[in-house]
């Protein structure tokens, strides 16, 4: 039953999705992005592609019949789920209007929930779009007074004219090149000689870009909501990218790391501001609900910078809903999804904020997105089982207990382990192997690295896949060319 008066505070917010009488459906590949959400919210199921759980999530709904389409993008493959048959008289058969969440949509997803009439619970896909550009964020950023690393926004036919417009914005001549949309760091380029134009001038010649000064910064990277009452920001952490035993990508983002000393305490204060300045200024512009923005703090000054802006639920969901935080009250994302639930509440942005500050001083967190580095293709025959494992004395890990997501860990030996691409399915470069979540530390600080535990989970879940030949087999839907997070 729905509640007839006004949610005045946190107590009863949480009370509320626990008794939750609408069905809410996160879709996608996996349900990484909002595992464990269903342990907050009454009626929170995961409709994914892939199945890590081989059946036992009782949450998780997937097709049974497997398909020999072959998906260019998450978008993709969250249409054939959604316009799936099967799917759709589960969906039927549970009644009521259904609200939908996922990562990625486009104009078809919304054009597929209209039909069915199922309730898309995200900023409209055109929105989306526009803020997604790298060069639209920093000027609404400097708008905002939430300035980026000093760049200059325009495009160079020759590694001549990039000297030229860098020396005229005072940016010297190391570059960082970012073009308007990219993931994973697949579309940043570092550029410090006319060696390296060379080698990316296909990419970057006569194309309109975010040229920046390189500097050398830590980047952090932080969820954040906005809400009617303001813009409510989530754990700092910081980021792992650009490590060759996770990712092939230079640059591309393959992990987060949160603990409390990530950031001082007055840090920390700057860059909530930050945030909060570049959400106010997005709410201006229609956009209400989860973003995620990258933060840098200049090593050599302590400056703050905005990073870029995912104007979406984004790959460092994981730690952000399982923090003391988000304990305390809720977690980050019931924050969006009380905007779209057809409910007057209050709350104070500014206590919460607060709040969750103080909180930062007392998590240790941290994840690994394990993707394929290497070249060639190749047919998985045996992978790890989806659960909690641990790190043995001798470098070695090992199977400890079944679990649906990582927050029963124990201690720091305890790491969950999802896997995403199993048996029967095709290994390339850059396919998503899986995800471990840790409550340990997974990144030295000087100079960065991968911690030896680190290093332990990498090759202890490496040794449990068993590959062979390329071949037809029992693949089935195999995505190209994108994350499956």
């Amino acid at each position: 039953m729905r509640p007839t008066h006004e949610l005045r505070n946190i107590s009863e917010i949480r009370t509320f999705f626990r008794t939750n009488e609408d069905p809410v459906y996160f879709v996608g590949p996996t349900g990484f992005n909002l595992l464990g959400l269903n342990r907050w919210v009454r009626n929170f199921s995961y409709i994914s592609f892939f199945d890590p759980f081989d059946g036992m999530h009782p949450r998780v709904i997937t097709p049974s019949r497997p398909t020999s389409e072959v998906f260019t993008s998450s978008e993709a493959m969250t249409n054939y789920l959604l316009r799936n048959d099967e799917i759709r008289t589960i969906i039927k058969a549970r009644g009521g209007t259904p609200r939908i969440l996922a990562v990625f949509i486009d104009e078809e997803t919304e054009a597929i929930c209209k039909e069915l009439g199922y309730r898309l619970c995200l900023p409209s896909v055109e929105l989306r779009k526009r803020l997604d550009s790298k060069l639209e964020t920093t000027r609404l950023g400097n708008e905002a007074d939430a300035p980026s690393v000093p760049n200059v926004l325009g495009k160079a036919d020759s590694y001549a004219e990039l000297l030229e417009l860098g020396r005229e914005a005072g940016l010297g001549d190391d570059f960082v090149i970012q073009l308007p949309y990219g993931d994973s760091g697949k579309t940043t380029f570092f550029i410090a000689s006319e060696a390296d134009w060379d080698k990316y001038a296909a990419d970057v010649a006569g194309v309109d870009a975010k040229i920046m000064k390189r500097i050398d910064n830590n980047a952090f990277a932080v969820e954040a909501v906005i809400t009617r009452h303001g813009t409510i920001v989530g754990p700092f952490m910081t980021d792992l990218t650009g490590y060759t035993e996770l990712t092939p990508y230079r640059g591309g983002w393959c992990g987060n790391d949160m603990f409390p000393q990530a950031m001082t305490p007055e840090q920390r204060r700057r860059a909530t501001d930050v945030v909060r300045r570049l959400g106010d200024r997005l709410a201006q512009e229609g956009y209400w609900g989860f973003f995620e923005v990258d933060v840098l703090i200049d090593i050599s000054n302590d400056e703050v910078y905005l990073g870029e802006l995912n104007p979406r639920i984004s790959g460092a969901s994981p730690i952000t809903n399982v923090t003391a935080g988000a304990y305390a009250d809720i977690p980050l994302f019931l924050f969006h999804l009380l905007e779209h639930m057809d409910v007057d509440y209050t709350i104070n942005a500014d206590e919460i904020n607060d709040r969750w500050g103080e909180l930062a001083a007392i998590d240790v967190w941290s994840q690994l997105i394990m993707k394929q580095p290497e070249d060639g293709v190749s047919l998985i025959k045996s992978a790890p089982r989806t659960g909690t494992w641990a790190v043995q004395p001798g470098g070695r890990i090992q199977w400890r207990r079944a679990s649906l997501d990582w927050h029963g860990l124990q201690d720091e030996d305890e790491f969950f382990f999802m896997r995403i691409y199993g048996p029967g399915d095709h290994l390339f470069k850059g396919a998503d192997l899986g995800i471990v979540v840790t409550k340990a530390r997974l990144q030295t600080d000087k100079p960065k690295d991968l911690t030896d535990r680190c290093r332990t989970i990498i090759n202890g879940v490496r040794g449990q896949y068993l590959t062979g030949p390329a071949g037809y087999g029992q693949v089935t839907g195999t995505v190209l060319g994108s994350s499956a997070l």
